[in-house]
């Protein structure tokens, strides 16, 4: 706060820009214009907007390596996560209870593209913390080639913990793929996605829900 004794105008108060003019106590002082403080509440409709939102972004985050790399095509006012948290918005969002989201992971997309995605797709839960995938050798369909790298997603909701194989040690024409996942996720079911992305990385499939199992 700064303190004037007459100004080449006299006594100033009010605004100009972010400084305010003003008398206290006998006194002309001028002061930085205070921040305005956020508006914390909204509208059901707003609060409803915003609950939707958090529990897309908050599925998303962890694999944003993936679904920011992978998901479509960047434009110049959005970017591929933010293509990939719209989509999950309007596709995989479930009403819960008390205005409370959760998300049907068998809609959610992970990666989305112009190259073959995976077909048939299986996960099996095998000794010692071991995923094994599965997939139809689809290639030679369209732009899908042997080479495609495999990337797998793997979500233990009780636990809110992502593994993420990017890429897993496969590729399209492997057909399968054993993933040792660490052992504390020994007991809780998981859900698994794959996708495939060309061996330049520079094109991506729409991604494939595997399934669940529940690790040994």
């Amino acid at each position: 706060m700064g303190k004037f004794n007459d100004g080449i105008f006299g006594s100033f108060s009010g605004r100009v820009g972010n400084v305010v003019g003003a008398n206290w106590r006998g006194i002309d002082v001028l002061r930085k214009r205070p921040r305005r403080k956020p508006n914390r509440t909204g509208t059901a409709n707003q609060l409803e907007q915003r609950a939707k939102f958090a529990a897309v972004v908050e599925f998303l985050n962890p694999i944003k390596e993936v679904a920011g790399a992978y998901f479509s095509r960047e434009t110049k006012s959005k970017s591929r996560y933010n293509l990939a948290t719209g989509y999950n918005l309007k596709n995989a969002l479930v009403d819960g209870p008390g205005n409370t989201f959760t998300l049907d992971y068998s809609k959610v997309l992970i990666s989305k593209g112009e190259l073959r995605g995976l077909e048939g797709g299986a996960v099996v839960a095998q000794p010692a913390h071991v995923l094994e995938m599965s997939w139809t050798d689809n290639s030679g369909q369209g732009s899908a080639a042997a080479t495609d790298l495999v990337i797998a997603v793997v979500y233990s909701p009780a636990q809110d913990l992502f593994q993420i194989f990017n890429p897993a040690p496969a590729t399209r024409g492997d057909a399968t793929v054993a993933l040792t996942m660490p052992a504390y996720y020994s007991g809780n079911e998981v859900h698994v996605w794959g996708t495939v992305i060309s061996d330049d990385k520079k094109v991506a499939a729409v991604s494939t829900y595997m399934g669940t199992a529940i690790m040994t």
